[in-house]
């Protein structure tokens, strides 16, 4: 137990501090690209999401993993996901974002907390009712990773989907590159090439963007205390989150955070004189039947706070924050929507889009749909007098 408290302890850490030095946040990730055509962010998560799901499955197919989490699969991760996606845009942090937000010092994401924890008490009341008129009603199949239905070995099935989503992502950059030359050259050319030469465009971008991240990484750490105190590239946290991911994988479980702070809320709640173990979603659900305690994943969350106050406080990034008035009502309805919605889905951005998706979860694809969906019509309506990019 002391031991595996020690790796929740150094993965809490790592996580909580590549997060606050990467600035890396989903919301960040997918608002941006959608209002700005930012994807600086976007390709931090596609890396360390894809880095995971190799890594994953190496370490699935040789025996070192504690196990999937796989849902039942249906339409509560689209609808779920969809709601999440919209508050956390509104709440302007996702699960982990919120967590390293509220390290660094800020106050309103302590209060995206809060709010979040009732939302998981609202679901936690409403769920008997909801098990029979909403799960019930919206699950077709039962939760499954396709690492175990399939006969193709597991690290090698990863790193074909891998490849597969590198070379979607270089035929979309690679197209709008060679479109563009095109639309150039389009008074003395009758065939468009874009279809064609796309994927090797892109993948020639990949290929260059890639060899100058590593030459800039190596020149910036020749003065490693001064580069420290820095803000990182998404890239490099995304390095740093997919090894302290693989550690967790191979000894306690897969990575979440909304489900742990679910317990929390439970637990805390325990602590004031309310029989949380009564209530069927926390006593048969979450703890399972074992007693309202801490449990290991708790503590990891945790740790991702502390991680990010040490990685803020040696930047000097570290203030005590105070929220602006009409910025309340992000925290308050954003935190509620987040809650509530992670609980609907289940899981949130890391539980569907990063750990969902590195272990080939049927369930966590289309909730990552529904997310997704969310984010993109939440950030038109906040942009809606602007107007967004796509």
């Amino acid at each position: 137990m002391v031991s595996t408290l020690l790796v929740a302890a150094v993965v809490g850490i790592a996580i909580g501090a590549f997060l606050q030095k990467g600035r890396f946040c989903f919301v960040n990730a997918f608002r941006d690209f959608f209002a700005y055509k930012d994807s600086r962010v976007t390709k931090g998560v596609l890396a360390a999401t894809l880095l995971t799901m190799v890594f994953w499955g190496i370490a699935y197919q040789f025996g070192y993993y504690q196990g999937f989490w796989t849902p039942d699969w249906g339409l509560t991760g689209l609808v779920g996901g969809f709601i999440f996606g919209v508050g956390m845009t509104y709440a302007g942090g996702c699960a982990s974002g919120t967590l390293y937000r509220a390290g660094e010092g800020y106050l309103q994401f302590w209060l995206t907390l809060l709010f979040m924890g009732v939302g998981y008490v609202g679901f936690t009341v409403a769920f008997p009712t909801l098990e029979s008129t909403y799960f019930d009603a919206l699950t077709f199949g039962t939760g499954v990773s396709l690492f175990t239905v399939t006969s193709v070995p597991a690290g090698l099935l990863a790193l074909a989907v891998a490849v597969a989503g590198l070379f979607v992502y270089a035929t979309l950059t690679g197209r709008s590159s060679t479109a563009a030359a095109f639309g150039e050259r389009a008074d003395v050319a009758q065939l468009n090439p874009t279809a064609l030469l796309a994927p090797v465009v892109g993948l020639r971008q990949f290929v260059r963007g890639t060899v100058a991240y590593f030459r800039g990484l190596v020149h910036t750490w020749r003065h490693p205390i001064v580069s420290s105190k820095q803000p990182w590239d998404p890239r490099t946290a995304a390095l740093g989150i997919t090894a302290a991911a693989v550690l967790w994988f191979s000894q306690v479980s897969i990575v979440g955070i909304t489900g742990p702070e679910a317990r929390w809320t439970g637990y805390l709640l325990s602590q004031v004189g309310v029989d949380a173990e009564s209530f069927d979603y926390w006593g048969s659900v979450l703890f399972q039947g074992q007693g309202v305690g801490v449990t290991v994943d708790m503590v990891m969350i945790g740790f991702v706070i502390v991680g990010a106050f040490l990685a803020a406080l040696w930047s000097g990034d570290f203030s005590v924050r105070v929220p602006k008035r009409r910025r309340l009502p992000n925290a308050i309805v954003g935190g509620l929507m987040m809650g509530a919605g992670s609980r609907l889905a289940p899981g949130c951005n890391i539980g569907n889009i990063y750990s969902g998706i590195a272990e080939l979860s049927v369930h966590s694809f289309i909730a990552a749909i529904g997310i997704v969906a969310g984010v993109y019509v939440m950030t038109h309506w906040i942009y809606r007098e602007v107007g967004c990019a796509i």
